[in-house]
């Protein structure tokens, strides 16, 4: 936990960067982004008569292969820190008595959450757009109570990227396209949780097995070694939701696919986001027994984004059946762009 003076945050180059990140469409199809300018610009706008910031970070384990993004591998860290944040936000009110006003945030207020949390103390905006802790790493979740409440603020931690540049080296797709400047449209955790509609081609293969997310830029930094911080036992792993199989994702109705996630993070890719993820790794492993679930998805999907991610999917594996599938979804399908898909995975098959 760290405490801000509310005067001073966000930072007048946090607000400019956002500004310029917006103005250039790195934001993608954020377009919340773009409406709550004024107010990320501004917690005054956000709660009047603000004077302080309470920035908190709970760390989650790092542990899990990375086709499913760790932070989401537990319970959905919105009702996880949610109900912190509100007992946090109560002592607060409780405390100072008379009208004090104290109003929480976690992931969802039109806050600039990081900058928050390094004018905090809570360490600093590593080049990767990671909040960084010298000690304890950035596999950490953030939440915030903004309260009219004068509190003895905490000194900002330095900058101690210095000239390592292994996030931007590492990113598979390159959207780490200047230090501490990411291109969202290109980020395979905004492709494979907020984009809807097809991934564009080029993004494809890079997207390689992920199926929620991407923790690449986190794995390769070096204050995520072994004496990073533990994660907190509340955001671990779930028994009753184990890493599912790309296959069992692609086969989901939505009775199973409402049970097999509940209370789970991954619920913000929707069904029809996460088949479509599936798809295309199925495409990438290059497991030609997965043939037949994906002819079945072409063949019997209701949304047009998974028969054509399936169709893509079907011209890198190959072979007689996937042209046989690709064949009938090019005579039949209803849909233009999934035609145009399965005469394109035909051409690949060869």
């Amino acid at each position: 936990m760290g405490i801000s003076p509310a005067g001073e945050v966000p930072s007048a180059e946090a607000a400019a960067a956002l500004g310029r990140w917006v103005a250039e469409g790195l934001h993608g199809s954020l377009g919340w982004m773009a409406r709550s300018m004024e107010k990320r610009r501004s917690t005054a706008l956000v709660l009047p008569g603000v004077r302080s910031v309470v920035a908190v970070a709970v760390h989650y384990p790092a542990v899990g292969t990375g086709d499913v993004a760790r932070y989401a591998r537990g319970d959905d860290y919105h009702r996880v820190l949610g109900r912190r944040l509100a007992e946090l936000a109560a002592f607060i009110r409780a405390e100072a008595g008379g009208e004090a006003v104290a109003r929480w945030y976690v992931d969802t207020g039109p806050v600039l959450e990081r900058d928050l949390a390094a004018r905090s103390g809570l360490g600093w905006v590593g080049k990767n757009s990671m909040l960084i802790h010298p000690a304890r790493g950035s596999w950490s979740l953030l939440g915030e109570v903004l309260t009219t409440v004068p509190l003895e603020p905490d000194a900002p931690v330095p900058d101690h990227c210095g000239s390592c540049t292994r996030c931007l080296e590492a990113c598979p797709t390159g959207a780490i396209v200047a230090p501490h400047r990411l291109d969202a449209r290109r980020c395979i955790s905004y492709l494979t949780i907020e984009h809807r509609g097809p991934v564009p081609p080029e993004w494809r293969e890079p997207l390689g097995l992920h199926l929620f997310g991407c923790d690449v830029c986190q794995e390769v930094c070096p204050f995520n070694g072994p004496g990073a911080a533990a994660g907190d036992p509340a955001l671990g792993e779930r028994p009753e939701l184990p890493t599912p199989s790309l296959t069992g994702v692609l086969g989901l109705d939505r009775p199973r696919y409402l049970e097999a996630f509940r209370g789970s993070a991954m619920k913000r890719a929707r069904l029809e986001g996460l088949r479509r993820n599936a798809a295309l790794a199925l495409g990438n492993a290059g497991d030609p027994r997965a043939v037949g679930p994906l002819a079945r998805a072409l063949a019997a999907s209701a949304e047009a984004v998974v028969r054509g991610a399936a169709a893509w999917a079907l011209g890198r594996l190959g072979g007689r059946a996937a042209r046989f599938a690709l064949e009938r979804a090019r005579r039949d399908d209803p849909d233009t762009e999934v035609r145009r898909e399965a005469e394109e995975g035909l051409e690949r098959s060869g």
